[in-house]
């Protein structure tokens, strides 16, 4: 058994790895366009522009930090639980809150480009990374707590 302190490796932890290295620079870069670029979605999806484009570029250095956070799962994939979490809820809610846009007619449907790379495609890799790793959190979280 392995203490807090230790690191044990996880299934697939080189697929892990990859898969982080990607998101982190995948988001660290769209963080980036989004700040120089904020009205690129709305121009694509056919939208008036934005009277306060700095809320795009805040979201931009929102996603650009979490892809920070991303990299550091890939350097320590075994400590990586809890981000991964945090980053799959908004993986999802974010295409929901898309979703009430669209239904209550807010935004065109030709906005949902932006659900494509932000977040489906990191559903089921996200996924995999947390079943892979919960067994081992579970043992190392809540085992400590229960003094073992």
């Amino acid at each position: 058994m392995f203490t807090s302190r230790e690191a044990s490796p996880i299934p697939r932890e080189r697929l892990h790895r990859r898969i982080f290295v990607a998101a982190g620079v995948y988001n660290v870069v769209w963080g980036c366009y989004a700040a120089v670029d904020p009205q690129w979605l709305f121009r694509v999806a056919g939208m008036p522009p934005q009277n306060h484009p700095q809320i795009f570029m805040t979201l931009g250095m929102v996603l650009g930090l979490y892809g920070l956070l991303y990299l550091d799962v890939a350097l320590r994939p075994a400590e990586g639980f809890p981000i991964a979490a945090v980053g799959l809820a908004g993986k999802v809610l974010g295409p929901l809150g898309w979703l009430w846009l669209a239904v209550t007619g807010e935004w065109p449907l030709a906005s949902g480009v932006i659900l494509v790379t932000n977040d489906l495609i990191w559903w089921v890799p996200f996924a995999l990374y947390l079943h892979d790793c919960l067994p081992q959190w579970r043992a190392r979280y809540l085992g400590e707590r229960r003094g073992k």
